[in-house]
């Protein structure tokens, strides 16, 4: 553990996972952030769904506190940073400000996820399919995690887009909390937007990604990040 957050290595890559939900890799001074989601609320507006539409206020809030605190040369967004490609239209102007300023203040590379498949218009930084780094270690970003047998998967891989959280029993009580999931090879991030659900660990969807059994999920609690093994998890069911 460490004041930011958990330590944790990744294909020979150490990395700090931060209780934001944003993972620090020290050796090339990076901040990877996943599924933000921006205008999310907007987006369900426009089908008829009242949400509260504070969504990429909250976001945006918690990315500058992220970037205050770490201070880094790179921003690595891993996809679905927007909700569709409509988001521009319904952005409130002071939140759209905030957006350009930060990419603008900070080496950007947005990555482009299944929400967002085209660059993001107006704001400065690099769009891609995906991006190769190498430090103390190598690492593969991504949005959309590839499955473990296939063989275009390549080990370090670093991706979103599963929003995956943990539920663990812990004295006569259920907790259920978003999670980094590692096993060593690759890693998923938890999303970042204020307003994303989750998804259990243990559910069929992640079966194509970690060996069952084999892997370790870091909970997100309300003061630390605890590293937890597979068997000390629970199904949503039961």
């Amino acid at each position: 553990m460490t004041e930011q957050g958990a330590e944790f290595r990744v294909n020979g890559a150490r990395l700090i996972g931060d209780m934001s939900g944003a993972v620090y890799w020290p050796a090339t001074d990076a901040l990877i952030v996943a599924d933000l989601h921006l205008e999310k609320a907007s987006a369900y507006a426009t089908r008829g769904v009242a949400l509260p539409p504070y969504d990429t206020t909250e976001t945006l809030n918690r990315l500058e506190a992220c970037l205050e605190r770490f201070a880094p040369r790179l921003l690595v967004s891993l996809g679905d940073s927007f909700h569709d490609t409509g988001w521009q239209e319904r952005m409130a102007a002071g939140d759209a400000a905030r957006l350009v300023s930060l990419s603008r203040q900070i080496e950007t590379v947005w990555v482009l996820g299944n929400h967002d498949p085209a660059p993001p218009s107006g704001l400065a930084g690099k769009a891609c399919e995906s991006l190769d780094m190498s430090a103390d270690g190598s690492l593969h970003f991504r949005h959309e995690p590839i499955a473990r047998d296939s063989a275009a998967f390549t080990r370090g891989e670093v991706a979103g887009h599963l929003h995956p959280c943990a539920r663990v029993r812990q004295r006569g009580r259920v907790l259920r909390r978003r999670c980094f999931v590692e096993d060593t090879t690759r890693l998923i991030l938890p999303a970042f937007g204020a307003l994303t659900g989750s998804l259990n660990v243990l559910d069929s969807a992640f079966d194509a990604v970690f060996e069952a059994g084999h892997f370790n999920a870091w909970t997100i609690g309300k003061n630390t990040i605890a590293g937890l093994s597979a068997n000390q998890l629970s199904p949503d069911r039961g």
